[in-house]
C-alpha cells in the first residue's frame, strides 16, 4: 500500500503512527534463514526445540526486513524519501515465532533542516515492531533524509 505524500514538515516530533500487519509463517522463517542466517533455531524446527528458545524463531534480520517493508510502504513517502545515513540502535528483545502477526509503531523523536542542504531535513524515528500480544519484538532508532515541501 503506497504511503501518503509527505514531506519533511509533516514528520512532527512527538507524532506517533501505527501501521501494517504481517503474518510470519514457518516456511518463510526457514526460507529466509537458510538463505541469510543459517542457525538451527532459525532453520530446523526439531533442533530448535533443543535450544534455549524452545522452538523455531525468526532471524532478527528477517524481522528487520519485514519492518523495513512496512516502514517504506506506510511511513516514508516516495515523493520525499532520500534514504538513510544510518541507525543508532537496534534491539531484538523478544523472539518472533511462526504465527506471530507483526505491525510497526513509529514515533518521530526529532527533526531538523539540513544546514548544508536546506531543501531537506533529517528525521530521527523510534520504530518498534510489535506482535499480536503488543509485545515489542524489535526496536530501532533510525535517521532518514526527507525532502522539504517544494515551494507553492
Amino acid at each position: 500500500m503506497p504511503s501518503p505524500e509527505r514531506y519533511f514538515e509533516d514528520y512532527v516530533p512527538g507524532s506517533v503512527s501505527e501501521f501494517g500487519s504481517y503474518l510470519m509463517t514457518e516456511a518463510e522463517i526457514i526460507d529466509f534463514a537458510k538463505r541469510f542466517d543459517p542457525q538451527d533455531f532459525h532453520t530446523d524446527p526439531d533442533l530448535a526445540k533443543q535450544t534455549p528458545f524452545g522452538g523455531l524463531i525468526a532471524s532478527g534480520w528477517h524481522t528487520g526486513a519485514v519492518m523495513m517493508r512496512m516502514f517504506a510502504g506506510e511511513f516514508l513517502s516516495k515523493s520525499s524519501s532520500l534514504g538513510s545515513p544510518g541507525i543508532d540502535e537496534l534491539r531484538w528483545p523478544r523472539p518472533v515465532r511462526p504465527g506471530d502477526v507483526l505491525r510497526v509503531r513509529c514515533t518521530v523523536l526529532e527533526s531538523r533542516v539540513s544546514r548544508s542542504k536546506p531543501d531537506r531535513g533529517i528525521v530521527w524515528t523510534q520504530a518498534e515492531v510489535l506482535n499480536q500480544n503488543n509485545e515489542v519484538v524489535m526496536s530501532i532508532k533510525a535517521m532518514t533524509l526527507i525532502r522539504c515541501r517544494p515551494p507553492a
